[in-house]
């Protein structure tokens, strides 16, 4: 039995999805009755996801995919909308976190982090735009849904983030554009920003020398979970067909920044 809910017959595309935050959300979209697609690099991730999903009476198909690849991305929405034959939410929830100072830093880090936090889900949504569009105007619910997971590192340029501080207040420039351009034709476009999140693995992913110089000089208090964010998303795209949510910044209580 495919689960029922409120996103009953919606399709969602969720990047980012073999751990964490898109994993999460992956779930809580299906809870609510949506067919998801689960993307990532990791196959093995993404089937343990998908199978877990369906035993719990959802659906998922596990799409194996580097969301900085041009044509695998063509491709992967390509077959979405044939296989499913409309798509009606895109969750842009890649990203990558490579802490350290400026100086003397790596450029290629930089490089890595504007290939995923800013091209990979602006290519995906200019690729998913059309489809979407199409879901507003002819679908049941004439609603379609764009999401991007931003960061509260928009607000404030941290000493050791600021390229990845940088990415996020781009994608939350891009997103408002976006908005102003498709709201009259019923594609909302939201960006959920969180704060400290855990357990992640985006807080691993910097150079070990980086890390072990960082290790204890920040304290959120009591995090937020993965699944605190996942909601966040969830509520967004749950909205009638005449409410948006464009941005909603989800922290700790006790995180100070």
């Amino acid at each position: 039995m495919t689960a029922s809910g409120p996103l009953t017959g919606r399709i969602a595309l969720v990047t980012g999805a073999s751990s964490g935050i898109g994993a999460a959300t992956a779930r809580a979209l299906a809870a609510q009755g949506a067919v998801v697609v689960v993307t990532a690099r990791r196959a093995d991730r993404l089937e343990a996801l998908a199978k877990e999903i369906g035993a719990t009476g959802g659906e998922a198909w596990a799409y194996e995919a580097d969301v900085t690849d041009q044509h695998r991305c063509e491709t992967m929405v390509a077959e979405v909308v044939d296989r499913y034959g409309h798509l009606d939410v895109l969750v842009n929830n890649a990203g990558l976190l490579l802490l350290g100072p400026i100086e003397h830093a790596p450029i290629y880090e930089w490089r890595q982090m504007v290939e995923v936090n800013l091209f990979a889900g602006w290519r995906l949504t200019h690729l998913a735009l059309p489809h979407l569009l199409a879901a507003a105007e002819h679908g049941s619910r004439q609603v379609a849904d764009v999401v991007f997971v931003g960061s509260v590192g928009r607000y404030l340029a941290g000493p050791v983030s600021g390229v990845y501080d940088a990415t996020k207040s781009a994608v939350a420039s891009f997103a408002e554009s976006l908005r102003k351009q498709v709201a009259r034709r019923h594609v909302r476009v939201a960006v959920v920003e969180p704060g400290f999140v855990a357990p992640t693995e985006l807080p691993t992913q910097s150079r070990p020398e980086i890390l072990s110089a960082l290790s204890g000089n920040f304290d959120p208090g009591t995090p937020i979970t993965p699944e605190d964010a996942a909601s966040a998303v969830v509520f967004a795209v749950g909205q009638p067909r005449h409410a948006a949510v464009s941005n909603l910044v989800l922290r700790p209580t006790e995180q100070l920044d």
